[in-house]
């Protein structure tokens, strides 16, 4: 019975992600998530205003130490943000969707190619803050897993730190 429920708490929030898209349009679409166990499910709006899908001269983003697991989410789309887990999601223009990164290990994450209008969801456990660093170090946001989807510029942002 439980099952049956998570599927459809999961297809209503498919509904209202898709209905929110057409009621909104695709540049003013916000992501919508919805509780799963142990986790949360991030839904990811069309492309970034003014973006153009696969330009051969663009790169995909990256971070450095590799995140734990990295994957490719169609506008539209849903993926759950596991609990322990600091979500983000970068527009990638070289496949035309959003590269979502799944930052579980504690480090200092470097990146590369992050550009523009993101989100992140923050599903980590025991109490830690996170850190979203500029080119300087300086600290351009300090906050604490509360499980709500933000949306985040990361143009300025050079490093997270997810512990």
């Amino acid at each position: 019975m439980r099952d049956k429920r998570s599927i459809i708490g999961l297809l209503g929030a498919l509904a209202v992600a898709l209905a929110a898209l057409f009621v909104a349009g695709p540049a003013q679409a916000a992501p919508q998530q919805a509780a799963t166990k142990g986790g949360h499910v991030l839904v990811l709006p069309a492309a970034p205003a003014g973006v153009t899908p696969r330009s051969a001269a663009a790169n995909s983003p990256t971070t450095s130490p590799a995140a734990s697991r990295v994957v490719h989410v169609a506008s539209g789309g849903t993926v759950s943000c596991t609990s322990g887990s600091l979500c983000t999601a970068a527009w990638d223009p070289t496949t035309g969707d959003w590269k979502v990164f799944f930052l579980y290990n504690c480090a200092r994450y470097s990146l590369s190619y992050w550009n523009g209008s993101g989100y992140y969801v923050d599903s980590q456990t025991g109490g830690v803050t996170s850190y979203f660093y500029g080119q300087s170090g300086n600290v351009l946001k300090q906050f604490t897993p509360d499980s709500t989807v933000y949306s985040y510029d990361w143009t300025p942002v050079w490093s997270i730190r997810n512990c």
